[in-house]
């Protein structure tokens, strides 16, 4: 294990639901310290803190606003959990005041915004991660290994799905799923094309097509059911993507799926089949067919008992050893070009090229510390 690392010295931006899932996993890891947090609720960030402070005894600044805590010399590194459409932002701030950054998915809101960030920590010599970093767990990276070690023979193609039937029968205020910035792909995307880039590499050219077949939705639950809104995208995307490995990827995802038996990812070569587990997750079984009926295979690679958070301490390792960090902004800047090449292929009806690219990331086979 060589030696001890420094710890990472992380501050939170944004102490919302999801803060919680993060401290779940960074509070029994030794890579990293949490020194400080602010969000627009104050009280938020000081639930977090006493979150902490009751944990292990940590003592965490509750900074006034990001400025405030950019400008502390005792963070190294910011996490970004704040809404997608502050992202660039809060992650160009932490740039120019010289900290890393790992943040909730999507990287940016579009394509400007992902390479002025990428620009910005290039300049600065500094290290960007964003989540999703469940393709880091043991079920994506057993699948990979499987992949990867020729169980399968060459892979031909892939299937990824994701269906349902719209947020607004369980979440009480749904509307922004509907709008420009919403939609299936954009929500649900980012964990499925970073397990497809991980199992098969990156894509190179898309065709697409999409349909909204309702104008207006629902609320089902919560003090507001009953109440109708309009519906401002498209929200069934069906694409077939080609990978630079020749492999061809069918995906669907959609809010207008009643119910289904489809899996969620499969990969097909040219000996073998295999059953990928829920990317949204970090662990689950992994399924090969080779003719004889399917069989589960050992988990073999892959974070063990990972949550959320898992690729900031993948990127503290990368910082100690100097190697790449596997969720990296290269990856999201990929997948999120990808989406929005899809989204423009189903517009103009036909296949239209991925200008951008990334390495595929590295297999995981050391678990952080």
């Amino acid at each position: 294990m060589g030696e001890p690392l420094k710890p990472l010295n992380i501050g939170i931006v944004g102490a919302g639901k999801i803060s919680g899932a993060y401290l779940d996993t960074l509070e029994h890891l030794t890579s990293v310290r949490l020194t400080a947090v602010t969000d627009l609720d104050a009280g938020r960030a000081r639930a977090v803190a006493d979150r902490v402070r009751a944990h292990d005894g940590g003592e965490v600044a509750v900074a006034p606003s990001v400025a405030a805590l950019v400008a502390r010399d005792d963070v190294d590194a910011v996490l970004n959990l704040t809404i997608p459409a502050a992202h660039a932002d809060v992650a160009l701030t932490a740039l120019a005041a010289g900290k890393h950054v790992y943040g909730e998915k999507p990287l940016a809101a579009d394509r400007k915004e992902a390479d002025a960030v990428l620009a910005a920590a290039r300049a600065a010599g500094l290290r960007v991660g964003c989540a999703p970093d469940t393709v880091l767990g043991t079920g994506t990276q057993t699948a990979r290994k499987a992949v990867d070690d020729g169980l399968i023979g060459r892979p031909v193609a892939a299937t990824a799905f994701m269906t349902s039937a719209g947020h607004e029968k369980w979440h009480p205020d749904p509307e922004f799923y509907y709008r420009p910035g919403g939609g299936p792909l954009l929500d649900m995307g980012p964990y499925y094309l970073s397990a497809l880039v991980h199992l098969l590499g990156p894509v190179t050219k898309v065709t697409g097509a999409s349909s909204r077949p309702r104008t207006e939705r629902t609320i089902g639950s919560g003090p507001r059911a009953g109440h109708t809104f309009p519906v401002e995208i498209d929200t069934h995307i069906t694409g077939v993507l080609e990978h630079a490995g020749g492999a061809l990827s069918t995906l669907i995802m959609s809010f207008d799926v009643r119910a289904a038996r489809l899996p969620r990812i499969e990969v097909h070569g040219t000996e073998a089949s295999l059953s990928v587990p829920d990317p949204n997750g970090f662990d689950g079984a992994v399924e090969i067919q080779r003719g004889d009926g399917w069989e589960t295979l050992p988990v073999s690679a892959g974070y063990r008992a990972a949550g959320r958070g898992i690729g900031l301490a993948d990127l503290a390792d990368a910082l100690h050893t100097g190697r790449p960090h596997r969720a990296s902004a290269e990856l999201a800047a990929h997948v999120l070009d990808t989406m929005f090449t899809l989204m423009d292929a189903a517009d103009q009806g036909r296949t239209l090229p991925v200008a951008g690219t990334c390495e595929r990331p590295a297999p995981v086979t050391d678990p952080p510390r």
